[in-house]
Parts: structure tokens; sequence; C-alpha cells
């Protein structure tokens, strides 16, 4: 076991056998004393076993001629005080091992289960590989909440203690339903399948679909040929790392200041980043322009472009746009000025 958790387990473990280590030692240590003392009246293994169950406390009888030999019965109450501290302290490092190791386990796999199973229009991610770790950071970073699921609970367990212990993962294969539905799937918001196989990311999709119609599922592909499988599966947006690492050289050699000023809006930070707020129905303003919106002057965003309910783009939006409900605003700007705008539209 790997993790904040898994230290002070170590530490029981290594005191259950120094505490071994020592009744061993004294087992041994008293029962040479004592063959030496017999001066040959009672062989090696005899003493060491007289030694075993003297400091063991389960002692029934003295070695014959004991009782005229001060010094050995001296030689066994050591025996007797040194192996019940011993046997004390290996008890209580077994308890405290138990109630860290099996009892707690179980009672912190109960709370983390009760978080997820009180969660809704999260994020599910299924797979901690490469792709899966910029995922897990990423939806970090920006807050959101999301279940992870990997059959590696070792890999699971490093990745929650990088996150300061706050990770909500599944332990299990995310092609079974009962996986995916342990992860609240059925109520999740989106679906990432970021595994390094396409027929593992091709069942998945398939799965959640079929458990959650309504979420949105991003999907990785390794070969393009399996792209349109993977798309007719469900998914709704499909990534290929080795198209996008592709283009990403180019833009580095033709266009070096934009895609570096570009990533770095990409990659939400406390200064600037691209954001999308929808205007919901219901909000007061909806139906108005974007010049009667105070944006600028509350949130200090800049509207990049709107995303309407046709699916249009309109870029540089002129201030006398209407908005309909259903509008996303694409905007640039600080994250707490983001945060500030949704509350803002989200008004009645």
């Amino acid at each position: 076991m790997t993790g904040k958790r898994s230290a002070p387990m170590n530490i029981e473990i290594r005191r259950m056998l120094v505490a071994l280590s020592v009744f061993a030692g004294v087992v041994a240590l008293g029962g040479v004393i004592l063959w030496v003392q017999g001066d040959g009246r009672y062989a090696l293994g005899e003493a060491l076993y007289f030694a075993l169950i003297t400091a063991a406390s389960v002692g029934f009888a003295e070695l014959p001629g004991m009782e005229i030999r001060g010094d050995m019965r001296v030689v066994a109450s050591l025996l007797i005080i040194s192996g019940l501290g011993t046997i004390a302290f290996f008890q209580s490092t077994l308890t405290a091992l138990l109630v860290e190791g099996v009892i707690g386990e179980t009672f912190r796999r109960r709370r983390m289960q009760k978080r997820i199973d009180s969660l809704s229009g999260h994020l599910v991610v299924v797979g901690c590989g490469r792709t899966g770790r910029y995922i897990v950071e990423e939806l970090t970073t920006i807050g959101r909440d999301f279940v992870l699921i990997d059959r590696d609970e070792d890999v699971l367990r490093r990745v929650n203690e990088e996150l300061g212990g706050t990770l909500l993962f599944v332990v299990g294969d995310a092609s079974d339903d009962h996986t995916l539905l342990a992860a609240r799937v059925d109520h999740a918001q989106g679906v990432m399948a970021a595994l390094t196989d396409d027929r593992d990311n091709l069942f998945i999709v398939m799965s959640a679909r079929a458990l959650n119609p309504k979420a949105r599922i991003v999907s990785k592909v390794i070969e393009t040929e399996n792209e349109p499988k993977i798309r007719r599966a469900g998914a709704d947006q499909i990534i290929s790392p080795h198209r996008i690492g592709g283009l990403r050289m180019v833009s580095e050699l033709v266009r070096p200041k934009v895609t570096t000023f570009l990533d770095n809006m990409l990659r939400v930070t406390k200064n600037l980043c691209f954001e999308e707020v929808e205007l919901p129905e219901g909000s007061r303003y909806v139906g108005k322009t974007l010049r009667e919106i105070p944006i600028r002057s509350e949130t200090r965003l800049l509207v990049v472009a709107l995303h309407e309910a046709t699916d249009e783009y309109v870029y540089n939006p002129s201030p006398d746009h209407a908005l309909l409900a259903g509008t996303q605003l694409i905007v640039m700007g600080e994250i707490e000025g983001v945060e500030k705008l949704r509350q803002l539209v989200g008004r009645q």
C-alpha cells in the first residue's frame, strides 16, 4: 500500500518485526545462558524450549534441578519479564495495525462511497495512465467534482496521496456496468475514456452511453481508423494524442508566440484563462444585448465569442448582439471573474 495512510501502517509493521526479533533474541539468549548454566545437564534444544515457554508465559514446570539453582531462576525471571513486555508491545502494535489497516480501510471506503453517492452533475474519468493523470490535475485545478476509475489500486492511492487524500475513486474494470454505476455515471454530466486500448475505450463509451444518454462523452483514440467506431458507439468528441501532438509541434515551429499564449490561456491559472459561461433559461439578461450586461465593469472579462443554440459561433460579437437562452459566452480573463459572471447571468 502507498500514500499517507500507508506510512503509519509501514511503521506499525516494522514495529511488529522489531518486537518479534526482540522476542526471538530474548528466547535465544535465555536458552543459551540456561544451557551454559546447566553445564551439560540439559540439551541445547531443551534449554531453548524452556526459554520459549517461559518467555511466552505458558511454562508449566522447571528444568530438573533448577529448584536449587538460584542463578537459573534469576534468568527464568528475566525471561518472564522480557517476554511479557515484548508480547504486550507486539499485541498493541498488531491491534493498531488492524485498526489502521483492515478496520480503518473499511471505514474509509464507506465514507468515500457515501461522498460519491451524493454526487450529481459530476465527471467520470476512466483510466489513470499518462493521459488520465493530466486530466486529474486539470480537473483538480478548476475545482470540478469527478470520480476516477482504474483497475490498479496502488496507482489510485499514489494519485490520492498527491492530491492530499481528497480523490474520489472506484477500483475496478470500467467495462463492467457495476463499476460505472459505483461512480454514479448515470448521474454524471460527462465521461472521459482515457485508456490506452481503443477497444477498452469503445466498450466504455457504449456502456456509459447506455447508462446515461444525456452525458457528454469524450474518448481517447490511438488508431485513427477506430474513430468512426467510437463515435458511432456514442462518443461526442474523440481526441487523438498523436494528431494533437503533431499539430502542436508544427505550431511551436511556425507560430511559437501564439502557441505559448493559447497554451497559457487553456491551462487554467489564477491569472488568465479561457472559459465558457452559459446564459440559463430564466436569466434576467435573456433577450438583452451584450452592452446591457455589466461584464466588463463587474467581472473584467473579455467576450471573445458566442456559441449560440443553433451551434453557430459568433466571433468578436458586437455590443448590440442580443443574447438568447442557452447561448454560451466564451470569455477570457481571471477565474474569479468567470465565477462572478456565472452568478451574474444566473440571476432571475
